[in-house]
């Protein structure tokens, strides 16, 4: 459809009735570069278009992300051509026009177009740009960031989002993600920036193949020890399948089965109904063909490959660990042998305590960070000491941070691989190792539980009424909670006796309409009644939590 016969049809001159959004709707087809748009536009209601014309698109966690769909609260040509304006006159006003800047994309529907536009916008503004050569992981364009010496970068993905989405992640200097104010910067500059259409392009030519090749060769050194095992491994129908074996091979891992229906990139996502390995099912595929080919190890990559979920078999067939269990094994690991007193490792409000308590063993500082990995990644500054390790409990890892200061699946997969090695070494299983980390810490389970909800909006109302009329016990415990606002939007409640430790932590999503609530039971003592008696109260707990909501 016409634009023009479009914009009249939003303006209900066909039935003699006129849209509240007509204005908008005509004001933004007229600017759109994108020919679809109007014939999109012409099949939405009053509701979908108050829903995509209400307000922008705006900076959460990770940046820009959000349904495919034309209007400024979408993700589309005209949103990228604009927030890469605002970037780049951000970095102008910081002195720093002219200067290398990095831009990559993933598999997703319409990354290859929106990564080459924001390519040539950043070209047309002055600067030096390296668009990469095909899809990649979002932390090769930290890595690139870092190892070149660029002012930013840019990834188009959605990371672990529906297929029906996309996002637009920003980082500076030194690889890493922005934080407030620069997000904040950034956004005042989008309402100012021209129309789409009178924002200049430049070609650019693809480049970056060595530097890509230098982030596969970095990745594999994370290994510390010899020897080999088989490895099952799903990179979820995203772009860290040939990486991820390019990295494991380099490390001396050449025995690795992938899930071939889930290998190539893919952005429907064929065969699973959420493409993230913490999402109930989405692992099933990887599990059966690690018990298939007798594997030591299975590993699943999110779709932009920054996230990384490990599996291990044990009495009872395969199961997934979870990130805060990974992440008290990577820990150790990583602190293991070597000084700690001038080591920092990190991790968010919303994961296990229990890395503070291996910090502490090995002599190490323990950082506890808002989440995200924008804090985690900062974890370090203004300490006489540096940053070796960080992880939050949505199965992201920073083992590399001199590399890549920001999550990283490829090399996490790469020093997991060498740890179910060194451990195997000892005659020690995964599961041998966790319960030696319960002995000397104590038992720490933890859950989720998450509510989704209609609108961010919806979340706000929830964590209000939370504020307003705190509980003051959960599942028999007397607790206190603790507002972390305004720094963050979580409630942290905390409580207990003299053999049980409760901690509930709520937030609403960053990055997805849902509100979570991060639940931590300790329990200290004999590993068969300590488990038994976490296990009987995270489930009370969690059934008091839902009634919160």
């Amino acid at each position: 459809m016409h634009s023009v016969t479009a914009a009249r049809t939003l303006a209900g001159h066909n039935d003699g009735m006129r849209s509240p959004w007509s204005t908008a709707v005509q004001e933004w087809l007229s600017h759109d570069p994108d020919p679809a748009s109007a014939a999109e536009l012409a099949g939405c209601d009053d509701d979908e278009l108050a829903d995509r014309f209400a307000q922008p698109l705006t900076f959460g966690t990770a940046g820009l992300r959000g349904p495919l769909r034309a209007g400024p609260n979408g993700m589309n040509l005209a949103v990228v051509m604009r927030a890469t304006w605002a970037v780049a006159r951000v970095l102008a006003d910081r002195s720093l026009a002219g200067s290398p800047v990095v831009v990559g994309y993933d598999a997703r529907h319409r990354s290859a177009e929106f990564g080459r536009a924001a390519a040539e916008v950043f070209a047309a503004q002055g600067f030096s740009v390296m668009l990469m050569p095909c899809a990649v992981p979002t932390p090769a364009v930290a890595f690139a960031v870092r190892n070149t010496g660029a002012v930013a970068g840019v990834q188009i993905t959605a990371s672990h989002n529906p297929p029906q989405d996309n996002g637009y992640k920003v980082y500076f200097a030194g690889g890493l993600q922005i934080a407030s104010p620069t997000d904040r910067d950034i956004e005042r500059v989008i309402a100012s920036a021209p129309p789409a259409d009178e924002i200049a392009r430049v070609p650019v030519e693809p480049s970056g193949a060595e530097v890509l090749r230098a982030y596969v060769e970095r990745a594999a050194t994370v290994r510390r020890g010899a020897g080999t095992a088989r490895i099952a491994l799903t990179p979820m129908h995203g772009v860290g399948g040939e990486f991820a074996l390019d990295a494991l091979a380099l490390a001396g891992f050449d025995d690795v089965h992938v899930v071939e229906s889930q290998f190539a990139p893919d952005p429907d996502f064929p065969t699973v109904a959420f493409p993230n390995p913490e999402e109930s099912g989405a692992s099933d595929r990887l599990t059966a063909l690690a018990a298939e080919v007798g594997a030591a190890l299975a590993i699943a990559l999110d779709p932009d490959a920054d996230r990384c979920a490990i599996g291990v078999p044990t009495p009872d067939g395969w199961r997934m660990l979870s990130g805060d269990e990974t992440g008290w094994l990577l820990g150790d690991y990583l602190l293991s042998g070597r000084d700690c007193r001038d080591a920092v490792v990190a991790s968010t409000v919303v994961s296990s305590r229990m890395l503070a308590a291996i910090a502490a063993e090995h002599g190490a500082r323990h950082v506890e960070t808002l989440t995200g990995f924008k804090w985690l990644a900062r974890a370090d500054d203004g300490l006489d000491a540096t940053l070796v390790y960080a992880y939050e409990e949505a199965i992201g890892h920073c083992v590399d941070p001199d590399a890549v200061r920001d999550k990283d699946g490829i090399s996490a997969a790469v020093l997991a691989a060498d740890l179910v090695v060194a451990l195997g070494n000892r005659g020690v299983t995964v599961l041998d190792a966790l319960d030696e980390l319960a002995r000397r810490h104590g038992v720490h389970s933890t859950t989720a539980v998450t509510r989704r909800v209609g609108s961010p909006r919806e979340a706000a109302q929830l964590m209000e009424r939370l504020r307003k009329t705190p509980p003051r016990e959960v599942a028999g415990f007397a607790v206190t909670v603790e507002d972390l606002a305004p720094r963050t939007d979580a409630l942290v409640f905390s409580g207990g006796d003299d053999t049980t430790t409760v901690r509930v932590v709520i937030r609403p999503s960053g990055t997805e309409p849902k509100l979570k609530c991060y639940i931590e039971i300790r329990c200290p003592g004999d590993l068969a009644p300590a488990r038994d008696r976490a296990a009987r109260v995270q489930d009370a707990v969690a059934a008091a939590v839902r009634d919160w909501a």
